[in-house]
């Protein structure tokens, strides 16, 4: 059954645009909540804005890896550069795993003494925020279903949202019933809340550089597949990873009948098509053996100290 690897397409220079404009407004959003917040004595509003600047950086690193990902491959870059946009997604995941924390940290410090807040700033700045990471999280949305790198953003700014919600909340609750607990209670409640979308969305990324499968591939499917080529014996040292995000790669022995040799080259075809047509692996890399020169015990998945008298075929 194929796999179907395909994804919303956004033309670059209006991705690009879109993720420019986020930067800008997350800036000057961040600076003026961190003033806020200092004036006011909030630390939830504070809070918020370091989650926005780290937002602010998430972007511009998005931007940076999506400009040096459409570089074609090179000497230097075989494979290209287009894992430079999981590097940012992972650098993005780190960064909200080390804010929550440290949050997490300071607003337990002032759960412990809740210093004097001004709800009224807190309410403004707060609901300026909304509005912004709104914008954001919208322009970001069509563009995240088919990159790592723009999720790790949307998530970014859709947890801003809901801290934004939290803010004005206890800048409210501030104002008519001085609950100056609220707002390092918020803090922590926007960090936990920080920590949950970072550590659940971080496996994707490193999974991709550890060259682990890729997640939506049924490995022993396409093992079967290429069992049951006419001509295949078995197949071993079997690899699979992913090239870029949305490009599964494969890399095998492939052990030939007697009668399967001859007909070497229609055999890699065969395989090759089926690869493509039912699991959408474009890249394959195919090493042929005899049957009575094949390597012996050797493991499916991995790779061993071969045996010598093989065919290296691509």
């Amino acid at each position: 059954m194929p796999h179907d690897h395909s994804h919303a397409h956004l033309d670059p220079k209006s991705g690009d645009r879109r993720v420019s404009i986020a930067i800008w407004a997350n800036g000057l959003l961040t600076v003026a909540q961190i003033v806020g917040g200092i004036l006011s004595g909030s630390l939830a509003l504070i809070a918020d804005a370091l989650h926005n600047f780290s937002d602010m950086a998430s972007l511009v690193i998005a931007f940076a890896a999506r400009k040096i990902a459409r570089r074609p491959a090179d000497a230097r870059m075989t494979f290209g550069y287009g894992r430079i946009e999981i590097v940012a997604a992972l650098i993005n995941y780190t960064t909200l795993i080390i804010v929550g924390v440290y949050l997490i940290y300071e607003g337990g410090m002032r759960f412990l003494d809740p210093p004097q807040v001004e709800g009224w700033t807190v309410v403004i700045l707060g609901g300026v925020a909304l509005v912004v990471d709104t914008l954001t999280a919208l322009l970001t949305y069509s563009m995240q279903r088919g990159s790592v790198n723009i999720r790790a953003l949307f998530l970014h700014n859709l947890s801003d949202a809901f801290a934004s919600v939290a803010v004005v909340v206890g800048g409210t609750l501030i104002i008519l019933y001085d609950m100056r607990w609220v707002d390092p209670a918020i803090t922590i409640g926007i960090a936990l809340y920080i920590l949950y979308l970072a550590l659940t969305e971080i496996g994707g990324p490193i999974r991709t550089l550890m060259l682990g499968s890729p997640p939506d591939l049924d490995n022993e499917a396409v093992v079967d597949a290429i069992r049951g080529v006419e001509g295949v014996a078995d197949v071993h040292h079997v690899h699979f990873w992913q090239m870029q995000e949305h490009e599964a790669a494969l890399d095998c022995h492939v052990v030939l009948a007697e009668e399967g040799w001859a007909r070497m080259e229609a055999i890699k075809s065969g395989i090759k098509d089926r690869l493509k047509d039912r699991f959408g692996i474009d890249h394959s890399s195919l090493e042929f053996e005899r049957l009575d020169r094949a390597h012996r015990d050797a493991p499916l998945y991995g790779h061993a100290d071969a045996s010598k008298g093989k065919s290296h075929v691509h």
